[in-house]
């Protein structure tokens, strides 16, 4: 990174960021804005208030302020509110709007989220005249219709009012007038670039705290969870939500549990989708194999049991439908444990099948317990598949080298920002000389 004559605030804006419904986007705001930080930047989240009460935090040593919000919807039930804080939920903040045109000092205007809040950003970014990036972390071009479709419902039967918001924030201009879109998966960044053809499309994956997740007591993570000390565990920790496609996988463990006795399942992460937890356990008490199936809530992101948790397992597994990076996948190896994956998203191009873990085709259920039973079945395989994504991940994801390269294409965008307004200056001169 350049070095600093003076510190400059990068402004970081995701829809929202709370500490008990921790997830991969979340992850990446708080180790890049560290990052940032350590270079001498000055970072600070502003975000809404969705899932929180509180206005103002300090989160891994980041500011992060909140504001009021509202979702321009007649008629939402508070539980319809809920669901949309937790997934999707398009709403709209003009104290955030009016706090980001008011600061200072301001070098990006850097936003994790569209629609209308995205646009309140580009807004107040081209007001202020600074450059804007927006990150895609896997909700645009590359979103099953089936995803897509459980944010429409939720809103369904509600006369939406605040369409002009959009109009008044260009929210439908955002990707095609941002000095920089940054993609975390591949599939995304492939798709994007073609649909908008400015050039200013970039690929950037996700990082790992490699050091961290190399540490962990696993024994303990089993004693507190009464898993037994011989067992061999197949976990997946990720978000209670149809995209994860949890109910896929302990239909794929029942298949497997009679030939291996040793085999027990856990499912850890938040609940975004409670109707989909609820099916969820249903299914799980129907296994016959439902003693051996240990489905835990949100695990602390923070401290050191989410690093425990990835120790205390021997395989882990993502079953998603649609995933854009994976980055939970960087964490299992760092921990030196195997991955089977779904070969969607990112994660086809993040796993190398054979090569670092294993892939299925997402949903397939046989597949997925082929590749696991083959993982339980060779300790050989397990180690050699564990090392080699141990291996790519310190050797290419550190967040060191994720921020660099963020560096890059913030350089990029201020080039791209100083251009449009020398366009504008020559223009206006233009016009001038001609009256």
């Amino acid at each position: 990174m350049r070095p600093l004559s003076a510190p400059q605030r990068i402004l970081h804006v995701p829809r929202r960021f709370v500490a008990h419904e921790w997830g991969g986007t979340e992850t990446v705001l708080a180790e890049l804005a560290s990052q940032q930080q350590a270079h001498g930047y000055s970072p600070e989240i502003h975000t809404s208030l969705a899932l929180s009460d509180l206005g103002k935090e300090i989160i891994r040593g980041i500011p992060v302020r909140r504001y009021g919000y509202c979702y321009p919807f007649f008629g939402l039930s508070e539980q319809q509110r809920s669901q949309l804080d937790r997934k999707g939920g398009n709403l709209v903040s003009l104290g955030l709007f009016a706090s980001l045109v008011r600061a200072k000092h301001v070098r990006i205007f850097h936003a994790h989220t569209l629609k209308r809040l995205g646009g309140e950003v580009l807004t107040a970014a081209r007001l202020r005249r600074k450059p804007f990036v927006v990150t895609l972390h896997g909700g645009v071009y590359d979103v099953p219709k089936a995803e897509q479709k459980q944010v429409v419902e939720t809103q369904a039967g509600h006369y939406e009012w605040g369409k002009f918001f959009g109009l008044l924030f260009r929210s439908r201009r955002i990707l095609e007038e941002a000095d920089a879109v940054v993609c975390v998966g591949l599939g995304e960044y492939r798709k994007a670039s073609a649909a908008l053809g400015h050039g200013r499309v970039h690929h950037l994956g996700n990082g790992v705290n490699a050091g961290r997740f190399s540490r962990g007591d696993g024994m303990a993570f089993r004693r507190g969870h009464g898993i037994p000390r011989g067992a061999l565990v197949v976990a997946c920790y990720s978000r209670f939500d149809p995209q994860k496609d949890q109910l896929s996988l302990v239909e794929a463990f029942d298949r497997l549990a009679a030939t291996h006795p040793r085999l027990h399942l856990v499912l850890a992460g938040p609940c975004t989708v409670p109707e989909y937890l609820a099916a969820l356990d249903a299914r799980i008490a129907a296994s016959p194999a439902a003693g051996r199936i240990r489905r835990l809530g949100a695990i602390e992101s923070a401290g050191q049991a989410l690093p425990d948790a990835y120790h205390g397992c021997d395989i882990f597994a993502l079953p998603s439908r649609h995933e854009p990076f994976g980055i939970v996948v960087l964490e299992a190896w760092c921990a030196g444990r195997p991955v089977a994956a779904a070969n969607v998203g990112g994660l086809g191009a993040l796993v190398g099948d054979g090569e670092n873990g294993l892939l299925f085709p997402s949903g397939d259920v046989a597949a997925m317990a082929e590749r696991i039973g083959a993982l339980a079945s060779s300790a050989e395989l397990r180690a050699k598949l564990a090392d080699a994504g141990r291996n790519l991940a310190m050797r290419t994801y550190t967040w060191e080298r994720i921020a660099e390269r963020t560096e890059t294409i913030y350089q990029a965008a201020e080039a791209h920002c100083a251009g449009q307004g020398n366009k504008r200056a020559a223009s206006a001169a233009l016009a001038a000389e001609i009256r």
